[in-house]
């Protein structure tokens, strides 16, 4: 007979091995468990399956009595784990939703449109921005100080003045994989719908050169853009002045900023989270996966992303595929991941960082459990490539690292123009080219960092608020945000962009 769950631990399913600690608690060894870490719930042989969100997260390597913490020293994800499937790996709730299954009707009383900025093109813009681009690591510095000389005085209907500079450009084989990575990286930014001007600033000797990157970008899909580079210009000081008189002539034609309600078919959701702890897939993350089915319920559009961080929870999102062809492709990604980390003498379950770690998450499967919580239950429609075109076809997955910037990266040149990051540990990564809303797990984060916060959902642990009503209340602060309202990031103002193209094949 199991015992009664102890006062202080939250336990999410049943059926699991471990609760979550609400507050540090002691074990019987007498050592302190932090709040958040898990504490066995019965007594565990060695060898014996650990289950949480009712599933796998992997073995005990040694006994473990009731009420012990349980991490790292005692619980790892060994090579012989059952294969996912079943009640084997996963999360329960609306991951394993049949996706044959029409996801429940959106209420009659939501909001289902957002004031958006209009394109030539048809689309629709969260923001105006003029991006400054270069194409070669080379031009960083006039970059930045272009765009550090335009923030005192952005231009009328403009949000901002972006750098965009990056480590790349040169060193690599014209037709390698890392210059085609870049490459559609970079055109993927500038057909982003919020950059409303575009200058690409290069070196002029580079093997990414200014006009191979144009030949990419055609007219009518693009921003009014303009081009130079720094040998041509006469040397650092002299771009410097001629890429600012080139950023005010873009800027223009721009003026007052003119939004129209459109429907949120009009608005590309990206998801993503960063610096996660034990409360991120019991609050921050199941609240994200509310709001995206109620998005995607009004036509909306969401991509989920972080390909090592599905490892072990992969086949619940492949079981939603509206195609068999769309689960295959999903589950070879996650199989080339497991090749590409072996090849570098590493497994996926080398994921979880220190904050992670200390955060009370131990091992990968546990990580991705609470990780895909963000797609909430929708059908999963598409499988991309690193920032490859997001089509606007509901839920899609993009396959990027689990870096938070380089996913970041691809998520904005696939065309997000939002971006919704949960964060536990307390991750202030954020971009002004697509507003971010930052959603935090726990309270203690969320005061530490109020300034970067734009949404707290620790009272869903602590005061037993509903997770559907939390992500009513997220899905509204989202289309508050598209709508034009400056979320935490933004209101931080600061210069540095963040611009992380995901680097592949070799720097010569």
């Amino acid at each position: 007979m199991t015992p009664p769950v102890p006062a202080g631990l939250l336990l999410i399913d049943p059926d699991d091995d471990v609760g979550i600690a609400v507050r540090d608690l002691p074990d019987p060894a007498g050592a302190r468990v932090p709040a958040g870490h898990k504490v066995a719930v019965r007594d565990l042989r060695a060898g014996d399956l650990v289950r949480k969100y009712g599933r796998v997260i992997g073995r005990a390597t040694r006994p473990i009595r009731a009420g012990e913490h349980v991490h790292g020293h005692n619980l790892a994800v060994p090579g012989d784990l059952p294969a996912p499937g079943g009640r084997g790996v996963g999360t329960g709730g609306p991951a394993d939703r049949d996706p044959r299954d029409p996801l429940p009707a959106a209420p009659a009383d939501l909001q289902r449109t957002f004031l958006g900025i209009p394109r030539a093109d048809g689309r629709f813009a969260t923001r105006n921005i003029i991006a400054v681009m270069g194409t070669v690591s080379c031009a960083a510095g006039v970059v930045r100080a272009v765009a550090a000389r335009c923030a005192p005085r952005t231009p009328e209907g403009v949000d901002a003045v972006v750098p965009l500079a990056h480590p790349g450009g040169c060193g690599t084989a014209a037709r390698g994989p890392g210059s085609r990575i870049l490459r559609r990286t970079l055109l993927g930014y500038a057909r982003n719908p919020n950059v409303c001007g575009l200058l690409v600033i290069g070196l002029g000797c580079e093997v990414n050169t200014v006009q191979g990157l144009l030949d990419g970008l055609a007219p009518s899909s693009g921003p009014r853009t303009a081009t130079m580079t720094i040998q041509d210009a006469g040397g650092t000081l002299a771009s410097i002045e001629a890429a600012e008189r080139l950023v005010r002539e873009l800027a223009r034609p721009v003026g007052e900023v003119v939004r129209v309600p459109v429907g949120v078919e009009n608005l590309v959701v990206g998801l993503q989270c960063g610096g996660s702890d034990a409360w991120s897939g019991v609050s921050a993350n199941p609240v994200l996966g509310a709001a995206v089915d109620l998005l995607v319920a009004a036509g909306g559009n969401a991509v989920l992303a972080e390909t090592p961080e599905i490892f072990g929870a992969e086949h619940l999102l492949a079981s939603r595929a509206v195609r068999p062809g769309i689960a295959r492709e999903l589950l070879d990604r996650v199989e080339w991941w497991r090749r590409y980390a072996a090849g570098s003498g590493v497994t996926l379950d080398a994921n979880p960082s220190p904050g992670n770690l200390d955060g009370g998450i131990t091992t990968i499967l546990e990580k991705s459990l609470g990780a895909i919580c963000k797609a909430g239950g929708a059908p999963l429609t598409a499988v991309l490539d690193y920032a490859q075109q997001i089509p606007r076809t509901g839920l899609t997955f993009m396959d990027t690292p689990g870096y938070d910037p380089v996913s970041l990266t691809g998520l904005i040149a696939g065309g997000a123009n939002l971006i919704c990051f949960t964060t536990g540990r307390g991750s202030v990564l954020t971009s002004r080219m697509v507003p971010t809303v930052k959603i935090v797990s726990n309270g203690p984060t969320a005061r530490r960092l109020a300034q970067d916060i734009d949404l707290d959902c620790s009272p869903v642990v602590t005061d037993g608020a509903d997770v559907a009503e939390r992500g009513r209340r997220l899905y509204d602060l989202v289309l508050r945000t598209a709508s034009g309202r400056r979320s935490a990031g933004e209101d931080l103002g600061l210069d540095g962009e963040e611009l992380v193209p995901w680097q592949l094949g070799a720097v010569l």
